[in-house]
């Protein structure tokens, strides 16, 4: 070894090798040392050029206008003014990136880009609104826009994002902005503190300054009126939106997932939400966050209202706005953070590019179709019946029947299933009664005459079709009741779904 040694210390090409190596890692050091001094030395400027805030008069006048800090909250008035200088441009931009570090590498440096330049509308500010946008605040996103009337209360701490006991009483919006300001300074947030509306929608989703559209919606309300709105809009506008279903009840973070809102099948929220979509026409498209965990003995439910609120008066008159809920939805504080985040994730990775699936739609549309072709027909058949077999009397018919009309029934009321046997294989629509008198609407004379049928949607029943021409025979055309074919029980049954189904029809 040591013979080894003197050996190459003799050698001149080691030596040299040698010097170059030590050179390159004192050069390395040297480079490095320096560069900790230069960001040390930034993050320093950046601090001691922040206004102290002993310094009161001016700086602190301009704070209260741009968000309300005081005079007694130091740490807001800080953060505040820090905020002010950054979305003004005079914050390194190197800070930022070194932040954004991990989702950079992640993400890749041109999806960061995407994500920094995009603009994002949140809708609901509670539980899961609030966690949602406190991770695209943190992931980079530096326009968000948020839309809530509501105000923090002490009952909301348990699933809030970012509020605090100070914040109680405060609008969620302030709340947001204020805490995550104190994160992400860069961010530049346009507050609405109102309720979404369909009439307001316009404005409420307006392009951000510049004529920027929003890249983003992600729908946190738990209103359906509200919720059915705003995501109708945004189908009909074109506007990606990611829409949350109902994260109270829940408690199994595993059963948690994204799929169009045609797949969510076992969650209140989304049930009721699809129904309502379907009759204005839209059966699939808008992904949603939804969980599969089924109800149970022993788990959560709604509770009821107390009696003593009924004696109140009306009980859409109880709550803080007409038509939001008035009863206590038990809510563990953890779920509506899971909800928000996988919102957020869905949303990132949308906006940048990066790869993901999620549960497709059911291709159900020739179906639909189908049975929307088997309810004209039957409209044609019994018309003829009733008109003495008159065929030309069905030229040019049409009925006031959608596909998805079809996937309501179908889907929601039928669950996919006959409702004489159950059967899930070959079905159709048919009239349940025999019609008192004609279905036959006429509009206009001549060649600028209109025919259509008076079917209603809670006229129809999904049976299959061996029994639907059994039923066809013996009652639409024939003069049997159901009552004299069916037993009581499927009667009953049957009627419950159409008593059902007239309730949701006047959302069409």
């Amino acid at each position: 070894m040591a013979s080894f040694l003197e050996r190459a210390s003799s050698n001149s090409k080691v030596q040299l090798a040698a010097t170059a190596i030590a050179s390159g890692a004192v050069v390395a050091g040297s480079i490095l040392g320096f560069q900790r001094l230069r960001r040390e030395e930034r993050i320093n400027q950046l601090k001691d050029s922040i206004p102290s805030i002993l310094d009161e008069g001016e700086a602190l006048r301009r704070i209260n206008s741009f968000g309300g800090a005081t005079k007694e909250n130091k740490e807001d008035l800080r953060n505040e003014l820090l905020a002010r200088r950054a979305q003004a441009g005079d914050y390194d931009d190197e800070l930022i990136l070194e932040q954004l570090a991990r989702n950079r590498v992640f993400l890749t440096p041109e999806g960061l880009d995407k994500l920094r330049n995009s603009f994002v509308v949140i809708v609901g500010c509670g539980g899961v609104g609030s966690h949602c946008t406190a991770a695209l605040a943190r992931s980079g996103v530096s326009k968000i826009r948020l839309i809530d009337f509501d105000q923090v209360t002490l009952s909301s701490l348990n699933r809030h994002a970012v509020a605090t006991l100070a914040d109680v009483g405060s609008p969620k919006v302030l709340c947001l902005q204020k805490r995550l300001l104190a994160i992400a300074p860069w961010v530049r947030f346009d507050l609405r503190q109102e309720k979404f509306w369909d009439q307001a929608a316009d404005r409420l989703l307006a392009p951000w300054e510049g004529g920027r559209k929003p890249d983003y919606v992600v729908d946190a309300i738990d209103n359906i009126d509200t919720k059915v709105a705003l995501l109708k809009y945004c189908h009909d506008h074109k506007l990606p939106v990611i829409s949350s279903m109902g994260a109270g009840c829940k408690s199994d973070p595993t059963r948690i997932m994204v799929g169009d809102i045609g797949t969510s099948t076992d969650d209140g929220l989304s049930r009721s939400t699809r129904r309502r979509l379907k009759l204005l026409g839209i059966t699939k498209g808008i992904p949603t966050v939804y969980s599969t965990e089924k109800t149970g003995d022993g788990k959560a439910e709604l509770l009821p209202l107390p009696e003593d609120e009924f004696q109140k008066g009306k009980v859409g008159d109880l709550g803080v706005l007409p038509d939001f809920r008035v009863r206590i939805l038990p809510v563990l504080g953890t779920m509506p953070a899971v909800f928000g985040y996988t919102a957020a994730n869905h949303v990132i990775l949308s906006v940048t590019g990066y790869p993901h699936d999620y549960l497709p739609a059911k291709g159900r549309d020739k179906m639909y179709d189908g049975l929307l072709a088997a309810v004209q027909g039957g409209e044609e058949r019994i018309l003829r019946h009733l008109t003495g077999g008159d065929a030309s009397i069905t030229l040019g018919l049409r009925v006031p029947i959608t596909p998805g009309d079809m996937a309501f029934l179908v889907e929601e009321i039928f669950k996919g299933r006959s409702a004489i046997t159950g059967l899930t294989t070959r079905l159709t629509l048919v009239r349940w009664r025999k019609p008192a008198s004609s279905i036959l609407i006429r509009i206009g004379e001549g060649s600028n005459e209109q025919k259509s049928s008076n079917v209603k949607l809670h006229d129809l029943v999904c049976m299959t079709k061996e029994e639907g021409i059994r039923h066809d025979k013996e009652v639409l055309r024939g003069d049997k009741k159901p009552e004299d074919i069916y037993d009581s029980a499927t009667v009953e049954k049957v009627e419950a779904l159409l008593k059902d189904t007239a309730k949701y029809e006047k959302y069409r």
